[in-house]
C-alpha cells in the first residue's frame, strides 16, 4: 500500500508540474498578437495554436490586422486581370484544375507554334506535351479498371473487327474515359482523329498518351476560340484520310463539317451525338431537310439518359463546387435551373447536404416531379436576391441574365451543368465596368463598382469537367452505348436507317445495361415460357415496349 501512495504522490506531483509549465506556455502564446509589423506566419501561427493547453483559457484573444477588409471590398488595381485578354490566358492564369495533372512548368507557347513528334516519329497530333505521355498513360490504366464492361465489349469483339475500315473523327471530352473508348474503337478496326468539346475538359497528359499511341489527338487544355475551331478543322481536313463516322458531343463537329466540307459530309456514313445541344441541331437539321446522313440520338438512349445524366451529375456537382469553391451547403439557398434528368441529380444531392434547393422549370410535368420530390418551383427572379448558389442545367441560351446576375447578393457562386456555355450571359459580364479577378483555376470574382462581386465557375461553361472529373464507371455505361451506336451505323444494311435522326434501339439499352451488372454481382430473373408467353415477351428481350418511360 506505500508503495502504491507513493506512486499516486509521485504522479499528483508531475500533473502539477506539468499544468504549471501549461501555464507558462498558454501566457507566453496568448500574449502573442498578429500585427501589421509581424513577421510571423501561418505556419507559426498554427503552432501556437497547438501549443495552448485545452483546460486553460487564452487571456488575451489573438488580433488580425485590418479587421475591417471585409471580402466584398473593391479590389487595387494589382493582380486584376484584363477583360481584353483571350479565354486562352484566362485558362492558365493559376495552377491546373483537379481534372488535369498538367505540370506546371511547361513551355507557355501555344501548341500550335512547336512541333512535336512521338516515339514512333510522328507529328500528326497537337498536344500541350508528348512528354507527358507515360503520365497520362498511367491514367487511362486506371481508368480501364471501373469500365471493365467495355472492356469486356473490346475483348469480345476484337477478333471479329466490327469497325474494320471506319475513319471516325470525334469531338468529345478528352479524358482517361474517353480515351478507353478510343481505344476500344481502335481496337475493333477503326481509324481515329480527334478533338475536344470544351477548351476546359481536356486532361494534357491524356492527349499526349493517345497522340504517343498513334491516335491524332489535336487538343489541350484552355485552348482560345480559334485553337478549338482550328483543331476541329486539322482532324477534318487531312490529305490522304477521309473521315467516314462522326462521334460527336455539343454538335460543333457535325455543323463545321456540314458547312465548310458538305462533300466530305455527304460521304459519311452515320453520326453519333451524345448531347441535348447536339441532338437538338440535329432534329433542326432533320426537320430543314438538311440532314443527308443517318444519325444515333445517343443522348435520350435510356443508359445514356438515366446513369449519364442522372447519376454522374448527383455526384460530379458537388465535386466541381467543393474542388473550386470550399463550400458548405448545409443551410445554403440554392436554385438548380432545369429538372430534367441533370437537374434531378443536382437537386438530389444538394438536398442530401442539407441544402435549401428551389427548381425553376418551363415544363408542367418536370415541375410536378420537383414538387413532388420536395422542392419549391419558382420564377428565378421570386428568389434571386437571395440565393447563393444558381446551377443550370436546361440546354438553352440566357437562362441567367445579365439582369439577374446585376441583382445576386454578394458573394454568390455562378456555374452550370448543362454542355453549352450559353446558359448564363456571360458575354454581358465583359464590360469595363466590371472588374474580373481569377483567384483560382477555372474561378473568377466578376466585381460590380460597389465592391459587389459573384463568383463565376469555368467562365460559364461545363461545371464538372472543366473543374473536376466524373464517376468513372458511369462513363463506361455512355461509352458502351456510342460504341455499340458506332458499329450498329457502321454495319447496318443500305436502307435500314435513312437520313433522319434515330434512337438507339432498345435491345442494345438492355445489352448495355447488362454488361455492367457483373460489377453488382447482380444475377437477372429470367422468365419461364408460360411466363414469357402472358407478358408476350421474348425471352431474351427487349423486355419494354419503346414507349415504356423508365
Amino acid at each position: 500500500m506505500s508503495d502504491q501512495a507513493g506512486d499516486t504522490k509521485l504522479e499528483v506531483k508531475q500533473a502539477s508540474k506539468e499544468v504549471k509549465e501549461s501555464e507558462n506556455v498558454a501566457e507566453k502564446y496568448s500574449a502573442m498578437t498578429v500585427s501589421k509589423n509581424s513577421e510571423m506566419n501561418m505556419g507559426e501561427l498554427s503552432s501556437s495554436f497547438s501549443a495552448v493547453p485545452t483546460h486553460k483559457p487564452v487571456k488575451k484573444q489573438i488580433q488580425f490586422v485590418e479587421e475591417k477588409q471585409e471580402f466584398n471590398k473593391f479590389p487595387t488595381k494589382t493582380g486584376r486581370r484584363s477583360l481584353s485578354r483571350s479565354i486562352s490566358q484566362s485558362s492558365t492564369d493559376s495552377y491546373s484544375s483537379a481534372a488535369s495533372y498538367t505540370d506546371s512548368s511547361d513551355d507557355e507557347t501555344s501548341p500550335r507554334d512547336r512541333t512535336q513528334v512521338n516515339s514512333k516519329g510522328s507529328s500528326d497530333f497537337c498536344v500541350k506535351n508528348i512528354k507527358q505521355a507515360e503520365f497520362g498513360r498511367r491514367e487511362i490504366e486506371i481508368a480501364e479498371q471501373d469500365m471493365s464492361a467495355l472492356i469486356s465489349l473490346r475483348k469480345r469483339a476484337q477478333s471479329e473487327k466490327p469497325l474494320a475500315g471506319a475513319k471516325i473523327v470525334g469531338c468529345t471530352h478528352i479524358t482517361a474515359q474517353t480515351a478507353v473508348l478510343i481505344e476500344t474503337l481502335v481496337a475493333l478496326g477503326a481509324q481515329c482523329r480527334w478533338t475536344a468539346c470544351n477548351i476546359y475538359s481536356t486532361q494534357n497528359e491524356v492527349a499526349a498518351a493517345l497522340s504517343e499511341a498513334g491516335v491524332a489527338v489535336f487538343a489541350w487544355k484552355g485552348e482560345s476560340e480559334d485553337d478549338f475551331w482550328w483543331c476541329i478543322d486539322r482532324c477534318v481536313n487531312t490529305e490522304g484520310w477521309q473521315p467516314n463516322m462522326i462521334l460527336d458531343d455539343g454538335g460543333d463537329l457535325t455543323h463545321w463539317m456540314y458547312k465548310k466540307y458538305p462533300n466530305v459530309f455527304k460521304k459519311i456514313r452515320g453520326i453519333v451525338e451524345e448531347s441535348v445541344t447536339g441532338v437538338h441541331r440535329l432534329y433542326q437539321l432533320s426537320k430543314a431537310g438538311k440532314l443527308c446522313v443517318p444519325a444515333m440520338n445517343v443522348n435520350d438512349s435510356v443508359t445514356k439518359q438515366k446513369f449519364d445524366n442522372l447519376y454522374c451529375c448527383r455526384e460530379s456537382i458537388l465535386d466541381g463546387l467543393k474542388r473550386t469553391t470550399d463550400v458548405m451547403f448545409g443551410g445554403k439557398q440554392v436554385v438548380v435551373c432545369g429538372y430534367g434528368e441533370v437537374g434531378k441529380g443536382c437537386c438530389a444531392a444538394l438536398k442530401a447536404l442539407g441544402a435549401i434547393v428551389y427548381v425553376t422549370e418551363i415544363d408542367p410535368i418536370c415541375a410536378l416531379q420537383a414538387c413532388m420530390d420536395g422542392f419549391r418551383v419558382v420564377k428565378l427572379n421570386e428568389i434571386i436576391r437571395q440565393v447563393d448558389v444558381i446551377i443550370t442545367c436546361t440546354g438553352n441560351k440566357n437562362v441567367v441574365t445579365r439582369d439577374q446576375l446585376d441583382r445576386m447578393k454578394n458573394g454568390s457562386i455562378v456555374c452550370n451543368m448543362g454542355h453549352s456555355n450559353t446558359e448564363i450571359d456571360v458575354a454581358s459580364l465583359r464590360t469595363p465596368e466590371l472588374t474580373w479577378e481569377r483567384v483560382r483555376s477555372q474561378v473568377d470574382h466578376v466585381i460590380w463598382p460597389d465592391g459587389r462581386r459573384i463568383i463565376l465557375l469555368a467562365e460559364g461553361r461545363l461545371l464538372n469537367l472543366s473543374c473536376s472529373t466524373v464517376p468513372t464507371f458511369v462513363l463506361s455505361i455512355t461509352a458502351t452505348t456510342q460504341a455499340l451506336a458506332l458499329i450498329e451505323l457502321y454495319n447496318a444494311p443500305e436502307g435500314r436507317y435513312k437520313q433522319d435522326v434515330y434512337l438507339l434501339p432498345k435491345k442494345m439499352d438492355e445489352y448495355v445495361a447488362s454488361l455492367h451488372l457483373a460489377t453488382f454481382e447482380a444475377h437477372l430473373t429470367e422468365l419461364t415460357d408460360e411466363q414469357a408467353k402472358y407478358l408476350g415477351l421474348n425471352k431474351n428481350g427487349p423486355f419494354k415496349p419503346n414507349y415504356y418511360r423508365y
